[in-house]
């Protein structure tokens, strides 16, 4: 299936900047959709395609730093570059710390910003292979009963059917039936298969 296409957003309150960006980006293949506020942005749909956020640091209401703290705070995670002609170390330094891509100072070179982008893109690209994934294990995980989940948390831990069998009172071929089913419906191929999933399942700590 063909990738859709995807779509950087821009949010300058410059509308010449919005448009010369605007420009360039239509003229290499992609789509962009432009704001003048992070709020604007907040307010519009967004298509649901690999995308990246083109983001003035002086910004109307909440500056741009500020909005990539909320963004992360929100749950929404959209890989940013920074463009500014008022960028300094601190902020380069704090923008970087909060995982943008880069932090590029105005006027910057058309193939700098294209670069930048490109690795915004794939980053997000992995990010959205990877939620794909871990959503098809938590469909397939919630498909199993209340005592398969207790046979896998065990199974993961290391324990032998035996053990597992004496920690909740049944025979060890309930345990092993159970383990099969746990196996089966999780599509794990091994035990090691079974173990990266429990891992990839839990739930991953905030910075």
């Amino acid at each position: 299936m063909a990738e859709t296409r995807p779509v950087i957003f821009v949010v300058d309150d410059d509308a010449s900047v919005r448009e010369a960006v605007a420009n360039l980006l239509e003229s290499v293949g992609f789509r962009s959709e432009s704001f003048g506020s992070t709020e604007e942005f907040m307010h519009a749909n967004r298509p649901d395609a690999p995308s990246c956020l083109l983001l003035d640091v002086r910004l109307p209401g909440l500056n741009g730093l500020d909005f990539q703290d909320a963004l992360e705070k929100s749950g929404m995670h959209i890989p940013i570059v920074f463009i500014t002609a008022h960028g300094d170390i601190p902020m380069t330094s704090r923008a970087m710390k909060a995982g943008a891509v880069d932090f590029l100072t105005k006027p910057f070179e058309k193939q700098e910003l294209l670069t930048a982008i490109h690795q915004a893109l794939d980053r997000d690209r992995t990010a959205r292979k990877e939620e794909s994934a871990i959503s098809g294990l938590r469909s397939r995980f919630e498909k199993l009963t209340p005592r398969e989940r207790e046979v896998m948390e065990w199974v993961v831990a290391g324990l032998m059917n035996k053990e597992i069998a004496s920690k909740l009172g049944v025979t060890e071929i309930t345990v092993k039936v159970h383990r099969g089913r746990v196996m089966e419906k999780m599509e794990a191929n091994s035990l090691a298969d079974l173990v990266r999933m429990a891992e990839r399942l839990k739930p991953k700590a905030r910075r």
